[in-house]
């Protein structure tokens, strides 16, 4: 197949395109890259130990989806921190979270998912407008995808600083594509978890789900996205080493 003309290949019976968005907004951990290393995780804990006096960790927590307060907030809310003593601790919890973050950043162990790189580079060239959807904090976010050497190809991000809702974060990021492009421009976001489906639809927008995270097809096509692939290798139309199978077109 001729790679410019990947706009008119179809993952579902509905004709979705996946190339006829204005805008893709990727979202961090599972789509983009996965990191191997403990840095996020270790400050997650430190600031639970330093502002709210409790030596717990978010082992347990079904985090997969969920913003970096939401995390926090399911942890401490596990070991008796209250609603208002939580609330009252987050901004000195969350400066603690990014600057552990940034003083570590050199631990960072970001592994790129299949084929990211190309289709980055592909919708780049094709002038698409490139940006991240995440619920980790910005300045968080920002590492990981330095770590993993894909910051030049986004303009802008959206992440959990001020929503703990994902929902809100992607219709923060609906909002930048229309102010940038105009009201009339279409998002798509690329995410790996049924979160990222619903959040998408919450925020009126096509969304392709990707299972280079721990869901599988089963469950992440029961919530309806616009298209489910193996990984992003699949958008390509050509073979990609991935989880230690081929995929072909």
């Amino acid at each position: 197949m001729d790679p410019f003309q990947l706009q008119t290949q179809t993952f579902k019976s509905n004709g979705f395109r996946w190339m006829d968005a204005d805008a893709y907004l990727f979202d961090i951990d599972g789509t983009l890259l996965v990191t191997r290393d403990p840095v996020h995780r270790n400050a997650l804990h430190l600031a639970m130990r330093e502002v709210y006096g409790v030596d717990t960790t978010i082992d347990g927590v079904a985090y997969h989806g969920r913003t970096d307060l939401g995390i926090l907030r399911a942890a401490l809310d596990r070991v008796g921190v209250s609603h208002d003593a939580f609330e009252t601790g987050l901004p000195a919890a969350l400066e603690i979270v990014c600057r552990d973050v940034s003083a570590h950043a050199n631990r960072i162990v970001a592994n790129v998912c299949s084929a990211i790189p190309d289709v980055l580079e592909r919708l780049k060239t094709a002038g698409k407008l490139l940006g991240v959807a995440s619920g980790n904090l910005e300045s968080v976010g920002w590492q990981k995808v330095e770590a993993a050497g894909l910051r030049r190809f986004f303009s802008f991000g959206c992440f959990s600083d001020h929503d703990e809702r994902r929902a809100d974060i992607f219709r923060k990021g609906v909002v930048e594509v229309q102010r940038r492009l105009g009201e009339d421009a279409r998002t798509c976001f690329i995410g790996d978890t049924p979160e990222d489906i619903k959040a998408a639809r919450l925020a009126h927008a096509q969304v392709i789900a990707v299972c280079t995270g721990i869901f599988k097809t089963d469950e992440l096509t029961s919530y309806e996205p616009d298209a489910c692939v193996a990984s992003c290798a699949e958008l390509l139309g050509t073979d990609f080493e991935c989880k230690g199978q081929t995929l072909s077109s």
